[in-house]
This record gives C-alpha cells, sequence and structure tokens, in this order.
C-alpha cells in the first residue's frame, strides 16, 4: 500500500510516499480503507519533534523515539470504508462508513490502517464527505468538551482567543447552538471565515490586546498555550469560567491558586476522546447544527505542501489528506 512516511525529525521536506506492507487485522481490530486525513498542528508537532508545551516532549519522545520516529507513518484522525473486521469485532461490518481517532497508533496517511475496534470511531454520517469527516473528530470532540464544561446558558457572553483553529472554530459553532454571544480572537485573515460561521464580533489580535479592553465576559475559552492567566482572569465578569484547552505546565500548576483568588472558575484540562461524544457529533453533522469548513485537499504527494500551511497558520479551516476518494459521501 501507499503511504506518507518519515524517517527523521525535521521540516515538512521529511515526508515522502512510499509503499509498505499492508496491515492485517488482529481479532479486535478493523481493517479501513482510509479515504481522507486531517493534518493536525499536532502532526507537524510530532515530526519536527517541537511543541508549545514543552513538558510532554520527554515522554513522547521515549513512547515514539529518540532519535528517529518508531511509528513512520503519521495521521490520528481519519475518515474512510471498513474492508475486513477481525473475528471478535461487533461493533463494524464490511462496507460500512466510519470516522474517528487512531490515537498514538497513528498511521492515517497510509491507505490502509487496523485500529482497535474499542477506539473512538463512529459510522460516517451520509450526508458529509470523508474530507468533512476526517475533520471532526480533533476540533469537534475538544470543542464539544470544552463548550459542555463551560455550562453555557442562553445569552452569555463568550470569548475564544484562538477561534480560527480547528477546535476554536468548532467551538464557535458549539456555543452559538447553545445560545452563546461569542467574540473571536485571531488573526485578521481569520475573520470572514469566523463570521461565517456565526461569530458576534471579532478582536483582531495583532491590533488589540483584548486584555486591555473594559468589555467583560461570562466564559473564556483559551485555546492559546502561552496566554497569561492572571491578565486574562481579569476580562471575566464576577464569577466568570476560564478554560483553557491548550495549557502549559505552569498554567496547571497556577490555575487552582488563580481560582481561588479571583472567585472565577478555573478550568486547566485536556479532553479525552470519549465514544459518546463523537457520536453526539455524528448527530449534530447530520442535523446540519456544525459542519467542517475545508481550507483545502492535497494529495498524498503534496503532504510536505499540505504540513506547510498547518505550520505556518496560514489556513482557514481544515486541511485534508486525500487518500483516495475523500470527496465521495
Amino acid at each position: 500500500m501507499r503511504a506518507v512516511l518519515y524517517h527523521r525529525y525535521g521540516g515538512p521536506e521529511v515526508l515522502s510516499l512510499g509503499t509498505i506492507e499492508k496491515p492485517i487485522p488482529k481479532d479486535n481490530e478493523i481493517l479501513i480503507r482510509v479515504r481522507a486525513a486531517e493534518v493536525t498542528k499536532g502532526d507537524c508537532e510530532l515530526r519536527s519533534f517541537k511543541f508549545p508545551v514543552r513538558w510532554f516532549a520527554l515522554p513522547l519522545r521515549l513512547a515514539l523515539g529518540w532519535s528517529k520516529p518508531k511509528r513512520p507513518i503519521l495521521g490520528s484522525y481519519l475518515a474512510g470504508e471498513v474492508v475486513q473486521i477481525g473475528a471478535q469485532v461487533q461493533r463494524f461490518q464490511p462496507g460500512e462508513h466510519v470516522f474517528g481517532c487512531a490515537r498514538l497508533r497513528m498511521g492515517a496517511y497510509g491507505e490502509y490502517v487496523c485500529l482497535p475496534e474499542s477506539f473512538t470511531l463512529s459510522k460516517k454520517p451520509p450526508n458529509i464527505s470523508f474530507a468533512e469527516a476526517a475533520g471532526v473528530p480533533l476540533g469537534g470532540l475538544n470543542a464539544l468538551h470544552f463548550m459542555r464544561k463551560a455550562k453555557i446558558e442562553g445569552g452569555e457572553s463568550l470569548l475564544i482567543n484562538g477561534a480560527g483553529g480547528s477546535i476554536g472554530a468548532f467551538a464557535v459553532q458549539i456555543a452559538k447552538s447553545m445560545g452563546a454571544q461569542v467574540t473571536a480572537v485571531d488573526h485578521p485573515r481569520k475573520e470572514g471565515f469566523l463570521r461565517d460561521l456565526g461569530i458576534d464580533s471579532f478582536i483582531d489580535y495583532t491590533l488589540t490586546d483584548f486584555r486591555q479592553l473594559d468589555q467583560k465576559y461570562d466564559i473564556l475559552f483559551d485555546m492559546v498555550a502561552n496566554s497569561p492567566l492572571s491578565s486574562s482572569l481579569k476580562v471575566l465578569k464576577t464569577g466568570g469560567r476560564y478554560i483553557s484547552g491548550n495549557p502549559t505546565f505552569s498554567k496547571i500548576l497556577s490555575a487552582p491558586w488563580a481560582g481561588r483568588l479571583s472567585k472565577k472558575t478555573v478550568i486547566v484540562a485536556f479532553a479525552g476522546e470519549r465514544q459518546a461524544e463523537l457520536d453526539d457529533l455524528a448527530t449534530l453533522l447530520e442535523q446540519g447544527k456544525i459542519r467542517a469548513v475545508l481550507d483545502g485537499i492535497f494529495p498524498m504527494d503534496q503532504a510536505s505542501t499540505a504540513h506547510t500551511r498547518v505550520e505556518q497558520e496560514s489556513r482557514t479551516g481544515l486541511v485534508i489528506l486525500d487518500l483516495g476518494g475523500a470527496e465521495e459521501h
């Protein structure tokens, strides 16, 4: 089978198109013909082994390869067709279209991947393409998890710092469906994209520091890892909620006392990949309440270009790798 491979850490140029043996599913696994995979910031960080949140770099390097990657195929979020199942598999049947998460097993940049049926996988809604489905799990699962933690009530004001990323874009849609008034903070090139998703107002961070404004919010959802906690809390109303979806180690340590001193709720956490939440996303997609907005679809031999687009933060939407039939439903 064909796969996008990397055998050393480095820039996008370390990616190359090659051929490896097609995997065979174990008794508890399903073999998926991958049609599309999302190219994520996490893929770029694993490829280069440079992380904005540095505290987990060491354990990851021990797990995934110290001098070179143990797993030569990136890609943790995919959509495709089940082509074979193991003897013990009960959830899926050959021919079903699925989307979901490969976790740190990765492998979604290959034409075929074997995953345990216990992994977070759901049936793809029939009204969306494989490309759109592949772009949902990362951003959608994180956004749904954190917006539910925010306990949004209708009419509350929500500021999303880093709203133009994959998580932020889904958070905008989910928060709007919950009745929030949403202000987005991001680069001006993403304003049109975010307004199309339904935001109520936009702050251009290249011109304005939202922490210096007089406006107060009920909730701040912060996707910027190095955003200062103390000054961010000042933009919240009394009893407001601060949620960090991409915390640094120092922010994790300071969160408890920062919450007590400010008399505000501080939630610093990482979202899991829960099956029930992916099933809920599938329902929202089928109902048309949320959608995946694509920036571009790239063939396998242009994986390095796709990585460059994600790494340079020049995208407005999701970047998808086409492994054959990505635009089909």
